[in-house]
């Protein structure tokens, strides 16, 4: 059998060229893999971080309650307590998100990139390079600060909020007396000239407060550990599930796209070099200066947000005396984004 012409296999296109220097399929899949193992140090430390903060949360009760039954210590001290941990809380909920932000890109290289190699159509999901490109050059936060602090709670926090409740209820009941009744109960719990009326009052608000934002986020399910959800979603309990062109395992989000004008003295040239390196079209539209009643040209031009760099780069090197507008698009259907078929 003859050997395949060389100049005809697609192995031995270049992937990405920069300044004469070209990157080839081997050298692109192991700088991917070099980037996942980044992300996933990355996720790595912040999850220790996680760790930590609750480690501090649980020692801080430990070290409070071990002192809170004795006789010259004020149940104030479990209060104080109480705030400390939800110091530790928000702290931890902030690590959290960023926790989110490396994870999301680890999972989507795992769903997109290495599941791709494995399964049928063995290619990655049309928008999965943009969606980490996007991600990489504007960072956002995946999940909220109230799904962070929901999901905090129902895993460590609420167990040490309903430890320090109980063993707060318990000193008011046994110390400095037994109490005999609810009115002992309250008097044990003022404190200075508060009335224990007031402190109970805002003691149970906060559990109240508490309970809600624990149950409230239930439904927020924005966070990769959230698979479950995500599983349950793609329709696995069937025999055979459809192919999709779709990523799999995660919920694809569109990437944000634009729509430039370029008004320009050379239309030709900067439109041909857009088809040549951006792999994108244009479409020619006349226009005439208002001031200068000069005819222009305006190249109307639908690209993602992580391309707007290259085409300002392009307009500035071919034709420096022209404009660029860009105009947010709230969709954009046909080759090279979204198929014309979806909604």
């Amino acid at each position: 059998m003859p050997n395949p012409d060389p100049k005809n296999h697609p192995h031995d296109e270049p992937v990405w060229t920069y300044r004469g220097y070209e990157l080839g399929a081997n050298q692109f899949t192991t700088a991917m893999v070099h980037f996942f193992r980044a992300e996933v140090s990355r996720a790595n430390v912040w999850r220790q971080r996680l760790d930590t903060t609750t480690n501090w949360a649980v020692i801080a009760t430990g070290a409070v309650l071990s002192l809170a039954f004795s006789q010259n210590v004020s149940h104030i001290v479990i209060l104080l307590n109480l705030l400390l941990v939800t110091v530790f809380l928000v702290i931890e909920a902030r690590r959290y998100r960023y926790y989110e932000l490396w994870s999301s890109r680890v999972r989507m290289m795992e769903t997109d990139f290495f599941t791709a190699m494995l399964v049928p159509p063995f290619k990655p999901s049309p928008d999965w390079a943009e969606t980490i490109a996007e991600s990489l050059l504007y960072p956002q936060f995946p999940i909220s600060q109230l799904e962070a602090l929901g999901r905090r709670l129902r895993r460590n926090y609420l167990w040490i909020y309903l430890i320090i409740g109980f063993a707060w209820i318990a000193r008011l009941v046994l110390f400095p007396t037994p109490a005999n009744g609810w009115e002992d109960i309250v008097r044990h719990a003022s404190f200075s000239e508060i009335s224990g009326d007031i402190v109970l009052t805002v003691v149970a608000g906060f559990y109240i407060a508490l309970l809600f934002l624990t149950f409230f986020t239930i439904w927020m399910r924005r966070a990769t550990g959230e698979i479950l959800q995500q599983y349950s979603a793609l329709g696995l309990d069937e025999e055979h599930p459809e192919p999709a062109e779709k990523a799999w395992f995660r919920r694809s989000r569109r990437r944000r796209q634009v729509m430039t004008l370029v008004v320009t003295a050379d239309p030709q040239i900067v439109s041909d070099r857009i088809i040549a390196e951006m792999s994108r079209s244009a479409t020619v539209i006349s226009g005439e200066g208002a001031y200068s009643h000069e005819k222009r040209a305006i190249l109307m031009v639908a690209i993602t947000v992580t391309e707007i760099p290259h085409l300002k780069a392009i307009v500035a090197d071919v034709s420096p005396n022209s404009f660029v507008v860009t105009v947010p698009a709230n969709n954009v259907f046909g080759k090279g984004f979204m198929p014309l078929e979806e909604e």
